[in-house]
This record gives C-alpha cells, structure tokens and sequence, in this order.
C-alpha cells in the first residue's frame, strides 16, 4: 500500500494559475517517487488535450494517454489538495488533483476506485478541508481496503 500512495505523494495548500500548472506538480510528484520517467508528464498533458481530466465533484485525475505506460516503472499516485481551486474549464474548479499511473491493468482499476471514492462530495471536502497529509491518508483508507481487496 504504502509503496503506491503515502504522505511523501501529497501536498496540501498547493496554488496553481492554471490546469497545466496543477497537472505537472502532479506529475512531478511522480517523477520524483521513482514511479515514472519525466516524459509522462507531456503524457499527462497531451491526455488533457484531448479530454478534460476534470471528473466532477471538484477532482481532476491527470493520467497518461494510450502508449504512455513504458514511461511507468511504477504504480504511484499523487495528491496535491487546492483549497483555492484550480479552473479546469468554465464552472470546473477542482479542490482536489490527483496523479495516477497505473501498471498494467492497475491503471484502471485505481482510475476507477478513485473516481468511487471521490463521487461522495463528503469525501472530497474532508479532503479539501484536511490540515494533515495523515488526515487524507486516512480518508483513504477504505480505498485502500478496496484497491487491496483488505479485510
């Protein structure tokens, strides 16, 4: 568990002027956790370009586009919390942007599980509203019991 999302992949009180801005500090993240090259980062973006990353509820979920999954050594996620908001496009702020990459068939099922976890507006709040990297740690903590399949 600790291995794909810990504090050392989530930034609280981040400031973006823009999407672009908030998609490479996600990306960043992942660069520098060891889990992808810096090329995935212009993945991140391309997918961007071609469809908003934006999900609802106030998330976006910056991930690479088709052909981008040999720049992943590794499954990670990052988490960066924007208690301003970031305009992801005309009446999308996102709260809350988090940067996946996927291994193989995990992609998806990260992708999917996040989306779960972040469709309860509750959840996003207290993400949003969160003082401490182990508070958010913490809101996942059933995400983890399900991507894990934990008892």
């Amino acid at each position: 568990m600790d291995s794909v999302f810990n504090e050392n992949n989530i930034i609280l009180n981040g400031s973006f002027l823009n999407k672009n801005e908030a998609i490479v500090a996600v990306g960043k993240i992942l660069v520098k956790q060891g889990y992808v090259t810096e090329k995935y980062i212009d993945a991140m973006l391309a997918r961007e370009k071609i469809v908003s990353v934006y999900i609802g509820n106030n998330v976006a979920i910056p991930h690479g586009i088709n052909g981008s999954q040999s720049e992943i050594v590794n499954s990670g996620i990052s988490l960066i919390q924007v208690p301003a908001g970031v305009s992801f496009g005309e009446n999308e702020t996102a709260y809350i942007v988090i940067g996946i990459a996927g291994k193989g068939d995990e992609h998806m099922e990260y992708l999917q599980k996040i989306a779960l976890v972040c469709s309860e507006i509750e959840n996003v709040m207290k993400i949003k509203n969160a003082t401490t990297k182990q508070e958010i740690l913490e809101i996942f903590e059933e995400w983890y019991k399900l991507i894990f399949d934990l008892e």
